[in-house]
């Protein structure tokens, strides 16, 4: 695999075999399961190791810095980085390398358990939770899934926070949103905001159509006091055409071939895809139009906006 870099820091991650690996992929998942974490040895080095696909993130150096594998029950397991690479890109080259074997391999979906502080990080590259929370090696975790080259199917609220926060943050230059009252319960939560910002600092691009701006601005919605601070960044308009007014559709999409769609605007259930670009053309298409008949929210002037 090609070498990788982030803020000049080079790194490679490739497969390996778990008989040539061995050594150095318990280099790191002794470092970070543990030592750091406090997993008890004889849970962290089980039986499936040797039926594994295994790949490893190594320096420029050549040293071990971070692992993952798939087990033969499809799913994504034993993600570890060392402390000092954390932040550096090393986990998303490791998930996506996974997730590109995997696609080799044939499989329909991957699954995994995630740590819950993860669980953000996996939801970037299109993982949306199932189940309930659980407890594994005394660490509280989440199941997650991914069906590959297909729609993945969105049936409560925090999948459908998992899948806004996967369509922005592959968001290119642009992220269209319509919605019927900025989605309480999804675009306040603290996370999907953090995500807004960080997409909108990088000098990302937020559109909003709204059929109702009268009830975000009467909840004092969070996403209006981010719009008042990154103003350059955001730019909303409200619904008022009878066409218009009587879709009764939402969704989110951007400009790299992710899109949330939800039948229903006043629910949660619906689909989710970051790699459909015809779709997301089609979302792109219904949404310019419908922008350009909507008025800007003059009442949110004295927000800023």
């Amino acid at each position: 695999m090609n070498d990788l870099s982030h803020t000049g820091r080079t790194f490679r991650v490739e497969a390996i075999a778990f008989q040539d690996g061995v050594a150095e992929l318990r280099v790191v998942r002794d470092a970070v399961f543990v030592q750091e974490q406090g997993v008890p040895v004889e849970i962290e080095r089980d039986a499936l190791d040797p039926l594994c696909v295994h790949v490893i993130a190594r320096d420029d150096l050549g040293q071990p810095i971070g692992t993952g594998r798939l087990t033969p029950d499809h799913r994504i397991g034993r993600m570890a980085v060392l402390p000092s690479w954390r932040g550096q890109g090393v986990g998303e080259a490791l998930l996506l390398a996974l997730l590109a074997q995997a696609r080799q391999l044939g499989w329909p979906v991957v699954s995994l358990h995630a740590q819950v502080p993860a669980i953000v990080f996996y939801a970037r590259q299109g993982f949306l939770p199932y189940g309930e929370r659980f407890v594994e090696a005394g660490l509280d975790h989440q199941s997650m899934h991914l069906a590959l080259g297909k729609v993945n199917v969105v049936e409560r609220r925090d999948a459908a926070i998992a899948a806004v926060l996967g369509v922005i943050a592959n968001a290119r230059r642009r992220l269209l949103v319509y919605s019927r009252e900025l989605d309480p319960g999804v675009l306040d939560q603290p996370e999907v905001l953090a995500q807004l910002r960080t997409f909108a600092v990088a000098g990302g691009e937020v559109r909003v159509l709204l059929h109702d701006p009268a009830a975000p601005q009467r909840a004092i919605a969070p996403v209006l006091g981010l719009a008042q601070r990154l103003t350059s960044a955001f730019a909303m308009r409200a619904i008022e055409e009878p066409v218009d007014r009587d879709y009764a559709s939402a969704y989110v999409v951007n400009d790299d071939g992710g899109w949330y769609f939800r039948p229903l605007g006043h629910r949660f259930d619906g689909e989710t895809r970051l790699d459909d670009p015809a779709r997301g053309r089609q979302l792109r298409a219904h949404f310019e139009p419908v922008w350009e008949r909507a008025r800007p929210c003059s009442e949110y002037r004295a927000l800023g906006l």
